[in-house]
């Protein structure tokens, strides 16, 4: 590209981002995976980047452009909208683009010739490891890619937020006791499973934090009773029976054709499930995705302590495991969450702040204590 860019963290991570999509590139390869889009390399990331920023600061009637960019050739599209000349990639021009397709799913095709970027049109299907760039708000940005299987929340690989740069670091999910759930939001999730119970919680923590409104989700054994005691009872909105809509569809073997209607079936029951948790109070499933109340208090166990510390990470680069106090992690739903889990070894607490973090409490058995996992940048 022939223009330097001017702000500053574009040149900073464009050869990371580089690296980082020429090793998925070549073991999608390796595996026999299918044909992908082009291969972006650090004068196209760096430009890319620079070019979104700028547009993110701008305004158009007063609303900050929303957009989301993916870097691949028209005919590598799918059922692309194609403009009648090119246009040029400018600030200026994002900026009178963003209203038309700051909907989710729609993606401005941008590719580059004689060193030059263009915007050739939009589309709603892109390939797998696709570099997409998203501007969220003004000066926030995320790189991220599509999951090679085609379905749940794009795979993000880092953030930049102004000046400060954060790397997604994909070793966290070799890490002793690091949780399935974290291990699918980190795109290490095998193709053919995108419907695996951990990716349904990846959705599940996706509408939750979209709702806005905070919420604390329990994810507890089924078969089991134990976990009653630490419920304050009785339970204000107890479902009976148990809403099996989403465990049911999970367990259907559907065929090609019907692969869309099933998946939106899916949505749906995420979405009322994720819904109920904007209510005061914890909402309620087990591991096959039954919902058993919702609004319900967390109390200590009469056979447990008080939770005292516990250990905090984020998954990105650079970041050190810290030991604090739970109430440390946010307010009352933290603590709870956190108690819960110290009680209850085997359940799993996903929480929702509404300031748009997201918290994940599982029992480490190496560390022998509850571990917070910080997972708002992954949800992006």
């Amino acid at each position: 590209m022939h223009s330097e860019s001017t702000y500053q963290a574009a040149r900073l991570v464009a050869g990371t981002i580089e690296t980082y999509f020429a090793h998925h590139f070549a073991t999608a390869t390796r595996n026999g995976g299918p044909e992908m889009a082009h291969q972006p390399y650090a004068p196209e990331i760096e430009a890319m980047i620079d070019t979104a920023f700028w547009a993110s600061l701008r305004h158009e009637e007063g609303y900050s452009p929303k957009v989301t960019l993916a870097f691949l050739p028209p005919g590598k599209a799918g059922q692309p909208l194609m403009f009648g000349q090119r246009l040029r990639f400018t600030p200026a021009v994002l900026t009178k683009l963003a209203p038309a397709v700051e909907r989710p799913g729609i993606h401005l095709g941008v590719w580059h010739e004689n060193d030059e970027l263009f915007i050739w049109g939009t589309t709603r299907e892109i390939p797998g490891n696709c570099f997409v760039l998203e501007v969220i708000e003004p000066g926030l940005l995320v790189i991220k890619h599509r999951r090679m299987d085609g379905f749940g929340k794009f795979v993000n690989v880092a953030i930049l937020k102004g000046d400060e740069i954060k790397i997604v670091d994909e070793g966290t999910a070799r890490t002793p006791d690091c949780p399935f759930v974290v291990t699918s939001m980190l795109g290490f999730t095998l193709p053919s499973f995108w419907n695996d119970s951990m990716n349904i919680l990846v959705q599940l923590a996706v509408s939750m934090r979209a709702h806005g409104r905070g919420g604390s989700l329990l994810v507890v054994p089924s078969g089991s009773q134990v976990w009653r005691d630490s419920i304050i009872q009785p339970i204000s909105y107890p479902v009976v029976p148990v809403f099996s809509r989403l465990a049911d569809l999970l367990l259907q073997e559907t065929e090609e054709a019907n692969q869309n209607v099933w998946r939106g079936a899916v949505s749906l029951a995420v979405e009322a499930i994720a819904g109920l948790t904007s209510v005061d109070g914890a909402t309620i499933i087990n591991d096959r995705y039954e919902v058993l109340g919702f609004g319900a208090k967390i109390g200590r166990s009469e056979t447990s302590d008080r939770v005292e510390q516990i250990i905090i990470t984020e998954p990105i680069i650079g970041n050190r495991a810290v030991v604090v106090h739970p109430a440390q992690t946010g307010g009352t739903r933290h603590l709870s969450a956190a108690q819960f889990v110290f009680d209850q070894r085997d359940a799993v607490a996903l929480v929702a702040s509404q300031d748009g973090r997201f918290t994940i409490f599982t029992w480490s058995t190496s560390d022998r204590m509850v571990h917070a996992h910080r997972v708002d940048s992954l949800l992006l």
